[in-house]
């Protein structure tokens, strides 16, 4: 399974942002995407995930009500939807997807996408 982040940007402190997240192979195999963000001087964090089908959503308090994750699975790929973006939202966006292997549970991560939150 690969997957491949798009729709970073430069944007303005309140405004929106929809990152794409497309995933390809054996994507009957995946069973949760997630998106995760880094900080430049700062640990990786969980921003949201979705679990196979949209049936379970989880978000970081920091983005409760502000960002919606989902999921297309007829095209594969997965959405972040910013709202109201903070600047504190800035940082490097990547998109994962835990897939099943065999008999283990692995994960891809895509490259990330660049997401600045100016004032």
């Amino acid at each position: 399974v690969r997957v491949v982040e798009s729709g970073g940007g430069l944007v303005q402190a309140g405004d929106s942002l929809r990152l794409s997240c497309a995933a390809s192979g054996s994507t009957g195999t995946i069973t949760r995407m997630g998106w995760y963000r880094q900080a430049p001087g700062k640990q990786r964090e969980l921003v949201a995930t979705i679990t196979n089908g949209g049936g379970s959503t989880n978000y970081a308090d920091s983005v409760k009500g502000r960002f919606t994750i989902s999921r297309d699975n007829a095209k594969n790929t997965m959405y972040l939807q910013m709202d109201s973006l903070k600047l504190e939202d800035s940082g490097v966006y990547y998109c994962n997807a835990d897939y099943i292997f065999i008999s283990t549970i692995r994960t891809s991560w895509g490259q990330g996408t660049q997401v600045t939150v100016s004032s």
